[in-house]
């Protein structure tokens, strides 16, 4: 049985560690409002982009952008995007699953893109090649880091170096919600909307506003995945640090009830001894 002294120092290093679960907690809630707030600022933009592209096409402009052509698909490249730390539950886990189920079931040559340090050291550990690594996002990704990432992700599909790229990443619905997505990046989907109401009038010409707009749209959708990853990996932190505090709150319980236990027997056993002493005298 445990002495008073040990169980007491259990308890002081588990109330440590529930202090610093609860602080975490705490900081993933306030991270998570931030990142919620610009998950929803963006969405409006990505599907605005999204429209005007496929009322372009709707209105004859010229589709023949690199990023757009379609070839037969002999090579696919999966973007990963995962956290770069952890204690956020089965956030990195469900990625590197999906990841690593899409990787298996897929019927072409697959190879790897990975976005945070969790995806890139499972995969590398296991001896898979990556195309390129993006680490250190940060708590709040910008759209530098994503122009950057689609940068050379049209950069390998331009070059024929792969023939479609799909992204994996944690589309997030609440903080206690997160739903894994895969996504083709590349070719980049365009369909005519039908009949429009009204025609635009295009300055210089639909097809250069096309030219431009398309390695824009890959901007945008980079961005707006990493946005969705990072607010569910904040959701998923802070749920897990709050199971964790109330995990910790309860064996503090049990190790109090452990101690009156433990301490309660050696009262009696010092009565028990007294009281056979004094028998003993007379």
């Amino acid at each position: 049985m445990a002495s008073l002294l040990d169980i007491r120092r259990r308890i002081r290093a588990v109330d440590n560690i529930k202090q610093v679960t609860k602080a975490m907690e705490m900081v993933a809630a306030a991270k998570l409002r931030k990142a919620q707030e610009r998950v929803v600022a963006a969405r409006p933009y990505a599907r605005g982009l999204e429209e005007m592209l496929h009322r372009l096409s709707s209105q004859g402009a010229g589709l023949d952008h690199p990023l757009l052509r379609r070839r037969e698909v002999k090579r696919r490249a999966y973007v990963v995007v995962t956290g770069d730390r952890g204690l956020c539950g089965s956030y990195n886990a469900n990625m590197i699953r999906r990841a690593a189920a899409a990787l298996e079931g897929s019927e072409v040559e697959a190879t790897l893109v990975a976005v945070g340090r969790k995806g890139r050291d499972f995969f590398r550990r296991r001896g898979f090649d990556l195309l390129a690594e993006f680490l250190r996002i940060g708590e709040e990704p910008t759209f530098q880091q994503a122009r950057e990432i689609s940068g050379v992700l049209a950069h390998l599909y331009e070059a024929g170096t792969v023939d479609e790229v799909r992204i994996i990443y944690t589309e997030f619905i609440s903080a206690l919600s997160q739903r894994p997505v895969e996504k083709v990046l590349l070719p980049i989907g365009i369909q005519g909307g039908g009949e429009e109401a009204e025609e635009y009038i295009y300055e210089p010409s639909a097809e250069r506003v096309l030219a431009h707009l398309v390695p824009q749209f890959l901007d945008v959708q980079v961005y707006h995945a990493l946005l969705e990853a990072k607010a569910s990996e904040h959701g998923a932190r802070m749920t897990a640090m709050g199971n964790a505090t109330d995990n910790a709150a309860e064996m503090i319980e049990d190790l109090t009830l452990e101690f009156n236990r433990v301490r309660q027997a050696s009262i009696t056993k010092e009565i028990l001894e007294i009281v056979s002493g004094a028998e003993a005298l007379k």
